[in-house]
């Protein structure tokens, strides 16, 4: 039943179970590189025609209470390779589509299950949202202010880097597997263990006594003075990441500073005196100098720019970084591919657009179509 698409993906068929969060965009970025995505909607006739994670994807709406549109999911299902949903754990088995039904209809599915607590843990029944899930790692503590609050990193950290990209490697990890073994397997992507995968480097950094676990005190955190961002004289800021020494180096002659700090620079006890140098040498000029400036350079500094600004800049557009459907700029898909490069992806329309096409693919007759609608199979 696959809808051939072009990509390194071409050929996966993938079910997603309609939801909010890291799911849908993992099913964004599996379509984006050629999986003919299927999600499985509650009504029929909701605008998604601007909802960035929802293109390139088919939507088929089920009244999932029938019997009739189980049989519907099942025949899907049964031709699947992946299935993937971000319910609070019990939700598909009492709904009749947990793992153990499933694999029994499908044993080479590949089941993969999203959420923030885990399926398993004291917390796996509580609601929660990515601050909440990213505050139990330990790492919101890090980020901020050292006399503020923790600073929220929008929810890119726990739902789309500890959820989506987990539950990503988890379902094609299982794939690769299943070439092996032919068997499929259950995946539990739960965001809280997602994050600390990713704090190697601050793991490793703590374990050799080279990290304080607090804020703006450390390296990465904003407290190095040549490793966070400065206000300009027009209040727009900019960003410097001058790590390395010889980074460190061209930006003190940027900035028209001694190249005799370069001796202080790694000195913990001189940061205070470096940081009040360097903001009151940045404040002094525009951010348009200073950009031009350090343009060309590997002093490692940057304009922050607006999200408009980015979409807009010469970096995203030269290398075609950027794509406009219905209206709404957003992300081409990636990462970039040498030989099977991905189609340009299909803004989605309503839910439910693609009910017929999916059942006739099937092989439901229009009777049985017809009769879905009054069965109240079809949401």
């Amino acid at each position: 039943m696959t809808r051939q698409k072009t990509g390194p993906l071409s050929g996966l068929q993938v079910v997603e179970m309609a939801g909010l969060g890291p799911a849908p965009l993992a099913g964004q970025l599996l379509a984006d590189l050629g999986a003919d995505v299927i999600v499985v909607d509650r009504r029929t006739g909701e605008r998604i025609d601007k909802d960035v994670n929802r293109r390139g994807k088919r939507s088929i709406a089920l009244n999932m209470k029938s019997e009739g549109a189980k049989k519907v999911f099942f025949s899907i299902l049964e031709k699947a390779d992946i299935l993937i949903e971000g319910f609070r754990p019990g939700v598909m088995e009492r709904l009749g589509l947990g793992p153990d039904v499933c694999l029994t209809k499908n044993p080479g599915l590949i089941y993969g299950r999203m959420t923030g607590w885990g399926q398993e843990g004291p917390l796996a029944h509580s609601a929660g949202h990515d601050l909440n899930y990213f505050a139990m790692t330990g790492m919101l503590h890090a980020i901020g202010e050292k006399d503020r609050p923790p600073m929220p990193p929008l929810n890119i950290a726990a739902d789309y880097g500890g959820g989506s990209m987990f539950l990503l490697l988890g379902v094609l990890s299982a794939l690769f597997e299943r070439s092996n073994s032919g068997k499929g397997q259950v995946i539990d992507a739960a965001m809280i263990d997602g994050v600390p995968a990713m704090m190697g480097l601050i793991y490793t950094l703590l374990g050799r006594g080279l990290w304080q676990d607090k804020r703006q005190a450390n390296l990465l955190d904003g407290g190095a003075p040549f490793y966070r961002c400065y206000e300009t004289a027009d209040g727009r800021y900019l960003s410097v990441g001058a790590l390395e020494p010889q980074f460190f180096a061209l930006l003190l002659k940027g900035l028209g500073l001694p190249a005799e700090l370069s001796k202080i620079q790694m000195n913990m006890k001189e940061w205070p005196g470096l940081e009040k140098q360097f903001a009151e040498t940045i404040k002094a000029q525009t951010l348009e100098h200073w950009t031009g400036v350090f343009s060309g350079t590997d002093a490692c500094v940057a304009p922050v720019l607006s999200i408009e600004e980015a979409n807009a800049a010469a970096l995203n557009t030269e290398r075609g970084g950027r794509i406009r459907l219905n209206g709404v700029t957003q992300a081409a898909p990636a990462p970039r591919f040498s030989r099977t490069q991905p189609q340009a992806p299909e803004p989605a329309g309503r839910t439910g657009d693609n009910t017929s096409q999916i059942l006739q693919e099937l092989g439901f007759s229009a009777a049985e179509i017809d009769g879905m609608h009054q069965d109240k199979a079809l949401a």
